[in-house]
């Protein structure tokens, strides 16, 4: 039996697998369940969710994918962390495991750890603004920036692993700057729409450490959001 805290509550994750979620906390959207789905995984593969909140990517790829060897889940949010912890627990996920830290900050003992790292990162620059600290550091680049993740992804990778990651479609070419810039080739891309054949706003995107040229552009996606 799951023991809930206040103002959680038990939302599907995947068959008879349950997450913990709380309406009072950042909860997560269906950029997540898109990216888990974007993500391709290989047999044995050793799977980092960076940013991963209550856990909702990094889990429920690894539901997608019972051959992979596991999945480390990274989050700066002691509460979002410990609902992560005990998603694990509570679901008997035995190759799952939640680290509470910064991801600028993850350990040495990581290093050239991944063969894949996955990330549903903060979309947007500036502060707070109307949001709830705790929310908006969900959302805007507060505590982490763009090249940061993408610095941090590089170094945690080892040589041909893959990142995988999903953000605004306008940050487009600061992306694959970034990435390029990095170390890690983009090898696959693919647009978000709402509508079948709407503007995108959102891109998902693959690249490879020490991966050669040649970009995959894949047909356009539609997202219906959760919320």
């Amino acid at each position: 039996m799951v023991q809930l805290k206040e103002g959680e509550v038990l939302e599907e994750l995947f068959a008879d697998k349950k997450i913990i979620q709380n309406v009072n906390l950042y909860r997560f959207t269906s950029d997540s369940i898109l990216l888990s789905r974007f993500a391709r995984a290989k047999a044995g593969d050793v799977v980092a969710d960076f940013c991963s909140g209550s856990g909702i990517v990094g889990l429920h790829f690894l539901c997608l994918n019972a051959h992979i060897s596991g999945v480390t889940l990274f989050e700066m949010q002691p509460d979002l962390a410990d609902m992560a912890a005990r998603t694990i627990e509570a679901d008997g996920f035995l190759n799952a495991r939640s680290v509470c830290c910064r991801i600028q900050d993850i350990g040495r003992e990581y290093d050239d750890k991944f063969s894949l790292v996955l990330c549903n990162p903060p979309y947007e620059r500036g502060g707070p603004q109307n949001l709830a600290y705790h929310k908006a550091v969900c959302r805007k680049e507060i505590t982490v920036t763009l090249p940061e993740i993408i610095r941090a992804a590089y170094r945690k990778l080892k040589y041909g692993g893959r990142f995988a990651l999903i953000n605004r479609a306008d940050r487009l070419a600061e992306v694959m700057y970034l990435l390029k810039d990095n170390g890690l080739e983009p090898k696959r891309l693919q647009f978000v729409s709402g509508t079948p054949g709407g503007k995108p706003y959102l891109i998902m995107a693959e690249a490879t450490k020490g991966g050669r040229p040649g970009l995959e552009l894949l047909p356009a996606a539609v997202n219906s959001p959760l919320r």
